[in-house]
């Protein structure tokens, strides 16, 4: 009795019998085939009966790769990404002239023979015995199917492919018996559809539906006679019959296809002779593959969501897996995107900001409580041309970004506040807050080893008519430095750092916050991202959510959608709601008389702080309302430029400011997201006005006398107030302007002035007393 196998099924006997008739007539017979001489390739021991016995007996269909479709949170489509380009259908779905049109040429007798094609076989072997070489092969659709799945399973490995592809008698003798059992398993119409499905047609198509739409952009199951050969005639060779780049052998290729439809018995030769006489009537539609073809100037948002995918181990333990599972494609991927914010986002950009400009912009939006991020985009468009870039200037370096995200500069000091308020301290805080100082030392680190100021490092205000006392109020609104400099150094750096770490804020590369005072000013690079969605805390009465992208994941396996996890955002509370509520006050009074005015929305409540760092490379407007939050940062990605008489979006600026140029962009592409949504209210808390309960205690009032103004303060503008003068100047000041007694010594004239010069012992910008 013939010795079966371990797994059942034919002997080495019955599987040789199949197999050829005998076997594969000792390796040479195949290698004349197909194959160049046997001796070249040392076959004769590889074709053996054994050998093909101990090929493993299932072959399991590979998934094909197909197209991945990503969509807004509305369902609209914003980009198909792939690396084949491919879209699997049934067979009732695909012309039956194609069906026809791909066995005529492929292999006739497909309905006729089993997984090998003896008759074939044969002919094929007299006709290279008289050739001298290889003119015919003998492959059936099923082996050539056989040989596809290798193919698709190597995917885009080179060293896989051209194993799967080699020219060995090895190889031969695998396909042989998987075919045998293809053709049991699935029958003559499965595997056409299969081989159909996974078949390359040129330009980047793969599978008759993704061939049909390049050439012709129509569906496989409505191509015709002509469009039909023409497409099997380029299974053979698909460069050498590309229609699009060589017509006149595409047109001779599809005749051939046509004659020997007609030979067959599949058309009469009447429509072989009609057909013949047609143009290819092409009607080309270019591959849209990539985020790069994303629509609304979706483009970095899409290939941010690509970015997590590749980086989240929920698809995946390593990142080789998610590549597999992303290049497979089959996908349809819900994202967070609203497409009124994102739309929003980039006309906003687009009237600010030109590409050509020699800075870029770029901005976020996300919503409060969900973490969901709604809007991502900049100024320079994807791409690798002249003003366009690759690096997403929203996220961290790890999700496409720069390397180290950008500096700050004053955006950071909620932080700083949220941290003091956290820690007991009020927000009418005092601090002398001088124009110049020096850095505190020694600041206490969450370490035993304090910070120490041993080169003598100073910090300046904006302009030297900025100085104190302030308190927070007024020293968030105003952005005075050496304010925040001064509170870093009262509450020490661990609690700063603490805050920062709730709030999920790390650098551009994903490295912790450095323990140094100059962090309250910005000095640290930070992501648009990464800002948005630490003030979105703030909206959010103190609860952090992680950022999230992706809505839900559908994958097509067969005929069936399978849904895949997908990350979920993760809440906790960074600070308390009174926190919250005191940073949100504080920050709508940045908006309303501070130096984010020009950011200010105009019909709803909104908060936000400006930004700009040293030497104006980077300018910065965050804000938010309670029910979203943004961020916009405008400059240099290579910090080599310089915002000072420069031209941005057509409009010259001598200087750049965080509410000037940024504050705009944010207040246009919220206004436009927000536009017929909700207006929500922030809860805010009672914070005393500065220097006093009300405005006629120990301040100028808003008609600034001869020798006053609105800033008042203790004798006028020594000690503190604000940087604009009274509107009105009068004579000997009104009765707004404080309660100081009449000195009773005398000083020069102009001797103390407020924060601005006086002219006149006063114009309304300064004065003695207020």
């Amino acid at each position: 009795m013939p010795k079966k196998r371990s797994g059942g099924g034919l002997s080495a006997t019955q599987q040789a019998a199949k197999f050829l008739g005998v076997s594969v007539l000792a390796g040479a017979v195949m290698a004349g085939i197909a194959l160049p001489a046997a001796g070249a390739l040392g076959l004769a021991a590889k074709g053996s009966v054994k050998g093909f016995d101990e090929i493993p007996a299932n072959l399991k269909s590979p998934q094909l790769s197909q197209r991945t479709t990503i969509l807004d949170s509305k369902g609209n489509q914003l980009a198909t990404v792939y690396s084949r380009d491919r879209t699997v259908v049934d067979l009732k779905d695909i012309s039956p002239y194609m069906q026809k049109a791909i066995v005529a040429i492929e292999d006739s007798r497909f309905y006729k023979h089993g997984a090998i094609d003896l008759k074939g076989l044969l002919r094929a072997l007299n006709k290279n015995a008289q050739s001298g070489g290889v003119a015919q092969g003998a492959s059936t659709l099923t082996q050539q199917l056989v040989k596809n799945y290798f193919i698709e399973e190597a995917g885009d490995d080179p060293t896989k492919v051209a194993e799967a592809t080699q020219q060995t008698l090895g190889r031969k003798v695998r396909e042989l018996k998987y075919a045998i059992q293809i053709e049991e398993k699935l029958g003559k119409k499965k595997i056409l559809e299969n081989y159909l499905n996974i078949t390359f047609f040129g330009e980047q198509a793969y599978g008759v539906e993704a061939a049909a739409q390049r050439y012709f952009s129509k569906h496989a199951k409505d191509l015709n006679l002509q469009e039909s050969a023409m497409l099997a005639g380029i299974v053979q060779s698909p460069s050498r019959y590309d229609p699009v780049n060589d017509e006149a052998e595409a047109t001779k290729r599809r005749n051939t296809v046509l004659r020997r439809m007609a030979e067959v018995g599949d058309i009469s030769q009447a429509e072989a002779d009609a057909a013949k006489e047609k143009p290819l009537g092409l009607h080309v539609s270019r591959p849209k593959n990539g985020c790069i073809t994303a629509s609304k100037g979706a483009a970095f948002f899409c290939k941010y969501v690509e970015n997590v995918f590749l980086t989240d181990p929920t698809f995946g333990k390593t990142r080789e897996d998610r590549a597999k599972l992303w290049n497979r494609g089959g996908l349809t991927i819900r994202t967070t995107m609203d497409p009124q914010a994102q739309e929003s986002v980039q006309a906003s950009l687009k009237d600010h900001v030109y590409k050509s400009d020699s800075v870029a912009a770029a901005a976020t939006l996300v919503e409060p409580g969900t973490g969901k991020v709604l809007a991502m985009g900049q100024s320079k468009p994807f791409g690798y041309g002249k003003d366009e870039t690759e690096y997403n200037f929203s996220v961290n370096r790890d999700l496409g970004g720069s390397n180290y995200g950008f500096p700050t500069g004053s955006t950071f000091k909620p932080f700083v506040a949220a941290a003091a308020i956290e820690g007991g301290k009020p927000a009418t805080q005092a601090y002398s807050s001088p124009y110049k100082m020096n850095y505190p030392s020694p600041v206490q680190r969450c370490s035993s080893n304090p910070y120490v100021n041993t080169k003598g490092e100073t910090v300046e205000n904006e302009n030297t008519s900025e100085h104190g006392p302030y308190r927070m109020k007024e020293a968030m609104a105003k952005s005075i430095n050496t304010y925040f400099v001064q509170l870093i150094s009262d509450i020490g750096l661990c609690p700063v750092v603490k805050m920062t770490d709730a709030l999920h804020v790390v650098q551009g590369d994903g490295s912790k916050l450095p323990e140094t005072p100059s962090i309250a000013l910005g000095s640290i690079g930070l992501s648009p991202l990464t800002m948005a969605n630490a003030y979105a805390t703030f909206a959010a009465r103190g609860m952090y959510c992680t950022p999230v992208s992706i809505e839900s994941i559908t994958q097509k396996i067969g005929n069936e959608q399978k849904s895949l996890d997908v990350p979920k955002s993760t809440c906790s509370r960074a600070m308390t709601e009174k926190t919250a509520d005191t940073v949100n006050t504080l920050l709508r009074g940045v908006v309303d008389s501070g130096t984010g005015q020009q950011a200010g929305l105009t019909d709803r409540e909104s908060a936000g702080k400006t930004g700009t760092t040293d030497e104006r490379k980077n300018a910065w407007f965050v804000g938010y309302t309670p029910n979203m939050a943004g961020a916009v940062w405008v400059g240099s990605a290579k910090q080599n430029v310089k915002m000072t008489r420069i031209t941005i979006g057509g409009v010259y600026r001598d200087l750049v400011f965080g509410g000037q140029v940024p504050g705009p962009i944010w207040k246009d592409a919220m206004a436009g997201a927000l536009a017929g949504k909700d207006a929500p209210e922030f809860n805010l808390v009672d914070i005393p006005d500065d220097r006093g309960d009300d405005e006629g205690k120990g301040r100028g009032g808003n008609n600034g006398g001869k020798n006053g103004d609105n800033t008042g303060g203790v004798i006028g503008g020594l000690i503190g107030g604000l940087t604009d003068g009274g509107t009105t100047a009068g004579t000997t000041g009104d009765t707004t302007g404080g309660t100081f007694p009449t000195p009773t010594f005398s000083l020069p004239g102009n001797f103390i002035q407020g924060q601005a010069n006086g002219g006149n012992n006063g114009n309304g910008n300064g004065g003695l007393l207020g």
